[in-house]
């Protein structure tokens, strides 16, 4: 990840024709959960990095469940007690690794997610922090104190010292030596889907963005106060900015764009991504089936591990364009369980969702996810939203640009789509849909 990222900005660099020093500053972004630790001393990994949907702590997760920790988990993070999150990674790693415990309980190891790796590496070792976006994924920060919490670091029993100091999304924190001359400022961190909030300019609240990448991801902006979600969404930290922390409210959807790749890499159906449009629009409606890519899981609202994959209802004329085409409805169903639950949480109506992400480049998704939630949904003419939002981190902190205003004025739109599918085809879905979900979860384990 450090050596891709390094060689394409010093490609990025050669290819605008500038030099290290006309950079006013550098915003970072990442996925959120995935962690590694390493070596302090040689800067070197002590294993791989788990990534965010890996699912090898479900046992000690549903231990903790069972043991009556969810409750104060909640509370202090605004998260729910499963596998997604880094502190069961960190946790299995500092227990299979051979004396990864005892170096780590000496200092002498660094624990960070993928912004702390980088930012590690940008400095020369020099700097191991993260922002309050990516620590709020950890469950280990505690929401209402902004900083990392004892009580939760005992019951996941993780050493304080291998925890990274806790900076501002915004604000010059180090300075990146890997390029020569005097360094550049490092001036943005945000989790990807916080970047990409930032970048949608969602800055009031009840403005919302759904990516639609690797999986989903709805966050909305909900003010400078953290929202206990009786519907079990995810409170976040949205982004710190000159000391002042903004939150949203969150809906994981796991596989979204992956649940396309696994039509043409598992399934083999389509030979690229692009192709999965035109053969759904090959028939009316996806024949009477249901999706449900629970490979990994469900996530929000349902936050079922033990859920499975399934293809339910088909016939003998079922064929494959029907089942690309359950596949998107699966990408707009999950979205629209999440929407439906901030609805029931009592946050601010949504009258608008902005979409960014590979997959929002898929018309026909688009159509039907505004179909069925009844909403205009709006992409952007730079669909790139994290990146950008990583990079007006960076520029608010720089004075590129003197406020989130003059952000908010440069975001112009580049499509609309309207809610246009009938109420009884709405509800025919959405029915056929909760009893395929229903007979995919709690799945016998193998």
């Amino acid at each position: 990840i450090w050596q891709t990222q390094l060689s394409v900005a010093r490609l990025a660099l050669d290819n605008a024709g500038i030099a290290p020093q006309d950079i006013s500053g550098i915003g970072i972004t990442n996925q959120r959960e995935t962690v590694l630790l390493w070596n302090r001393s040689t800067g070197e990994p002590i294993h791989n990095a788990i990534v965010w949907q890996d699912r090898r702590t479900s046992t000690h997760c549903q231990s903790l469940l069972e043991a009556g920790q969810e409750g104060l988990v909640r509370e202090r993070t605004g998260l729910v007690l499963d596998p997604y999150f880094s502190a069961s990674k960190i946790h299995w790693l500092l227990r299979n690794i051979p004396r990864a415990m005892e170096a780590a309980q000496a200092g002498e190891l660094a624990m960070g997610t993928i912004d702390t790796w980088l930012l590690w590496n940008l400095t020369g070792g020099q700097c191991h922090a993260t922002d309050h976006s990516n620590a709020s994924r950890t469950l280990l920060y505690n929401l209402h104190t902004q900083d990392w919490d004892d009580e939760l670091l005992a019951i996941w029993d993780i050493p304080r010292e291998v925890l990274p100091a806790i900076v501002d999304s915004s604000g010059i924190c180090a300075e990146a030596t890997a390029f020569g001359g005097s360094g550049i400022p490092i001036a943005g961190i945000a989790g990807d889907q916080q970047a990409a909030l930032f970048g949608q300019a969602c800055f009031l609240p009840g403005m919302a963005k759904c990516t639609y990448g690797t999986g989903c991801f709805i966050l909305m902006n909900i003010g400078e106060k953290p929202l206990s979600s009786p519907s079990r969404l995810l409170s976040t930290v949205a982004w710190s900015v000159d000391g002042v922390t903004e939150y949203a409210l969150e809906g994981s959807v796991f596989m979204g764009g992956a649940t396309i790749q696994w039509l043409r890499d598992g399934l083999g159906i389509i030979q690229s991504v692009p192709d999965v449009e035109p053969l759904a629009r090959q028939v009316e409606d996806s024949g009477g089936i249901a999706f449900v890519p629970a490979f990994t899981g469900l996530g929000a609202p349902h936050w079922d591990p033990t859920a499975r994959a399934s293809i339910q209802g088909m016939t003998r004329g079922t064929n494959r364009a029907h089942v690309a085409r359950a596949a998107l409805e699966s990408i707009t169903l999950q979205v629209s369980d999440v929407v439906e639950a901030m609805a029931k949480d009592g946050c601010l109506e949504l009258k608008e969702i902005r979409v960014d992400g590979g997959a929002s480049a898929n018309t026909l998704l688009m159509q039907l996810q505004a179909g069925l939630l009844g909403v205009p949904l709006f992409r952007p003419a730079q669909k790139e939203s994290t990146a950008l939002g990583a990079a007006c981190l960076a520029g608010l902190a720089t004075k590129v640009w003197p406020d989130k205003q003059s952000i908010s004025t440069r975001w112009q739109p580049e499509a609309k789509f309207l809610p246009e599918m009938p109420p009884e085809i709405i509800c025919s879905l959405r029915e056929r849909w909760s009893a395929a979900v229903r007979r995919s979860m709690e799945w016998p384990a193998t």
